[in-house]
């Protein structure tokens, strides 16, 4: 997989809907102070600058998807801390669709 390419953003639905809806939300912590030119690889996620860590945040598509941001940290040179699956993201929207 090639790193010279941001992550992949999901455009909205064609009838309004947002396809992040369906979505798993993850956080992913990183050590440090990430610069904003660093930041802007991170396309579709939003960024929380703490004292000792940037903690990145949104939805991501798939598996596949999230390895693709994990690596590019790596590729990036920045520490990754931890990475968390957010509550009320898809999984939990289908465990609650079950009867």
């Amino acid at each position: 997989m090639s790193l010279d390419h941001p992550v992949r953003v999901i455009p909205a639905h064609p009838a309004g809907r947002d396809d992040r809806d369906r979505m798993d939300e993850y956080e992913i912590r990183v050590r440090g102070r990430v610069t904003s030119t660093l930041l802007a690889r991170f396309e579709g996620l939003t960024a929380t600058v703490e004292p000792v860590e940037t903690v990145l945040h949104g939805p991501v598509e798939d598996q596949a998807a999230l390895h693709g941001v994990i690596d590019l940290v790596s590729a990036l040179g920045l520490e990754l801390v931890e990475v968390r699956r957010l509550p009320g993201g898809r999984a939990s929207a289908v465990r609650a669709d079950d009867p």
